[in-house]
Order: C-alpha cells, then sequence, then structure tokens
C-alpha cells in the first residue's frame, strides 16, 4: 500500500499539469483584447496607452504561441496571479479566498448529517428489511431524490424563513456582519463559528449555525435519498453472505454481526459515493450557496460564468478539479484501510 501512496503522489503533479492545460484551452479562442481583460481591471483598460496595453500582452504572452501562452500562465497561476475578478472587482485569488471560508465551514459542518446519517439510515433499512422502519426510509429516499436542489431549498426558505423566521438565508445577520469586521474581533480562522468560540462570542456562534442550518437541511434530505439507497443495497448483499450466516449461527448477538461483521465490508461500494459527497461538498453546492445567498466559492463560480469573468471561471475550474484529484487519490487509499483485503495495484 506505501508503494501505492508513493506511485500516486508522484503521478499527483503530472495529472494536475494536466488539468491546468485542459482549464487554459477553455477560453484560448478568444482574442488578445478579450484575453487581456481577464487580467486587469476593465475600468483600467480604457485609462491605459497602447505601450502599456502592449507591455500586459507581453507580460502574459497573449500575442505568443499556444504553448508560450501556456507557460506563462502556469508561472503566473504558480505564483498565485490568477487574473482580475469582474464579479469580485479584485484579483482573483483574493476574491476565492474571501469566499473558501464559508464553503468550507458549510462543507465540515455538513459531513455529519449528510455522510454518517446516510449511511445509517440505510443500515438500518437494510437491517429491518421489508418492515415499517425500511417501507418508511425507502419512501423518505424517493420523496428526497424528487425535489430539484433549487426546489426544495426554497420550500425550506418559506418554511422556515418566510413563516417561522427561524433560519435566515446568508451568511450572517446584519450586527454580526458588523461585530466580525471590528478590529476587536479576532479571526483566527477565517471560520466564523470556530472564531466566535475563540472570541468568546456565543452570539455569533448561534447566528452563524442558524445561517448554516438551511443548507445543511437541503443538502442532507437531497443526499440522504441517494446515499441510503446504495448502502441498503450494498448492506443487503453483505447480509446473504456465509460469513455473516456463520457469525449468527455462531451465537454472536446481532449487534456484533452487523457492526463487525457486514457493515464494514458494506461500506465498500458506499466509500466512492460518500467520498464524492464530501469532495462536492468542500469544491462548493452552487444552487444550495445561490438559493441561501452563501458567498461561497459555488455561488461565486455561478455568477463568474453569468458575467463571462473569465478569469474567475478558469481560476473556479482549476480549483474544483485539484479537490476532485487529491480526493479521489483519498478515497482510493480509504479502500484498503476499510477492507484489508484489498491490494492496490
Amino acid at each position: 500500500m506505501t508503494a501505492y501512496i508513493i506511485r500516486r503522489l508522484l503521478l499527483l503533479p503530472l495529472i494536475l499539469l494536466g488539468v491546468t492545460f485542459i482549464v487554459f484551452s477553455m477560453i484560448q479562442s478568444l482574442g488578445p483584447d478579450k484575453l487581456l481583460a481577464a487580467y486587469v481591471n476593465p475600468n483600467m483598460l480604457d485609462k491605459l496607452t497602447t505601450e502599456q496595453m502592449d507591455a500586459l500582452k507581453e507580460k502574459y504572452g497573449l500575442n505568443d504561441f499556444f504553448v508560450v501562452r501556456y507557460v506563462k500562465w502556469l508561472s503566473n497561476t504558480l505564483r498565485g496571479d490568477l487574473g482580475w475578478s469582474l464579479v469580485g472587482k479584485e484579483p482573483v485569488k483574493d476574491a476565492l479566498l474571501r469566499r473558501l471560508p464559508y464553503t468550507v465551514e458549510l462543507a465540515l459542518y455538513a459531513i455529519f448529517p449528510v455522510v454518517f446519517v446516510g449511511i445509517w439510515l440505510g443500515v438500518k433499512a437494510a437491517v429491518h428489511r421489508g418492515k415499517f422502519l425500511d417501507h418508511f426510509i425507502r419512501i423518505f429516499a424517493v420523496v428526497g431524490w424528487s425535489f430539484p436542489d433549487f426546489v426544495f431549498g426554497l420550500l425550506v426558505l418559506m418554511i422556515f424563513y418566510s413563516i417561522l423566521n427561524w433560519l435566515p438565508p446568508g451568511n450572517l445577520s446584519m450586527w454580526a456582519e458588523e461585530v466580525i469586521k471590528s478590529p476587536e474581533f479576532h479571526r483566527y480562522t477565517k471560520l466564523v463559528t470556530i472564531d466566535a468560540l475563540l472570541n468568546g462570542r456565543l452570539d455569533i456562534f448561534w447566528d452563524g449555525l442558524k445561517h448554516l442550518i438551511g443548507p445543511i437541511i437541503t443538502l442532507s434530505w437531497l443526499w440522504w435519498a441517494y446515499l441510503l439507497r446504495i448502502t441498503r443495497s450494498s448492506m443487503l448483499e453483505v447480509l446473504n453472505k456465509e460469513y455473516v450466516r456463520t457469525a449468527r449461527a455462531k451465537g454472536l448477538p446481532e449487534d456484533v454481526v452487523i457492526n463487525k461483521h457486514a457493515r464494514r465490508n458494506a461500506l465498500i461500494p458506499v466509500t466512492t459515493v460518500a467520498g464524492g459527497m464530501v469532495i462536492g461538498l468542500f469544491s462548493g453546492t452552487v444552487i444550495v450557496e445561490t438559493v441561501f445567498n452563501r458567498t461561497g466559492v459555488g455561488s461565486f463560480t455561478a455568477q463568474a460564468a453569468l458575467q463571462l469573468d473569465y478569469a474567475s471561471v478558469m481560476a473556479s475550474a482549476l480549483f474544483f478539479s485539484t479537490i476532485l484529484v487529491v480526493g479521489n487519490l483519498i478515497i482510493d487509499i480509504l479502500y484498503a484501510l476499510i477492507d484489508p483485503r484489498i491490494r492496490l495495484g
């Protein structure tokens, strides 16, 4: 397994290099003048002289051959120069870094209810096959799977915000935003709820948590639907295996049979699905962030696409691709940890 991990880590830079090449190729059909707008504040373009524009085109290699442009773009990217964001009205790197904590915070809070509760529901449905609990969970899953993300998100907003006024949209209330921007509030981690606890501000913590519950409810119910169906099918298959029947014949308690012998092996195919969900959470959930007006990476990407913000779209695609490549490596390693019989080649 160690040799496999080393090989994958050595291949990782090559894979990421291929990703950067594909991302760069996406907008290279545009002319040099339009491409220049992806690197420079558009409000300044009209003020630039012809010599200054030519100097900028030379800097970014916009008049060079494709390969030369790619090498210069890659060099600038590695230095953190991702261009100018029309959406954020600031450098793309700063726009992404400012929005990333909101996506990470939502992902961290959503992992447990989305993944672990989804797996738990699937195991319960399989263990109680054909009984009321199984039918209830399956109907629950079908209803959740039938809802589009934006429809269910709007229903959550209508019920819990418009009617009950419990779970507001956005990142924070206006008063809380003013507090965290003040010099007295220290941003240790950039994650609002964590920093609120570190600053001893339970009111800020609770306000941030209220703004997270709505998106978490939406993500959980919609993603449970798929995850628990996969878990249930895998669990039912394992429960019919010979070694499970043998464990029961030996008189082992049912909890031991389920938790020690059956569930661990049933999680092998579930790992890919659950891992993909976690990757999706950290990449930014575009629809949910947009519906709940959260200024995360997902909603930032959606706005960039709508406004033809080429630099931001390229940077977002590069960010998502990197998360996906690294996440899939972690999932492959988890296979061997879950079941030592697996030999990774």
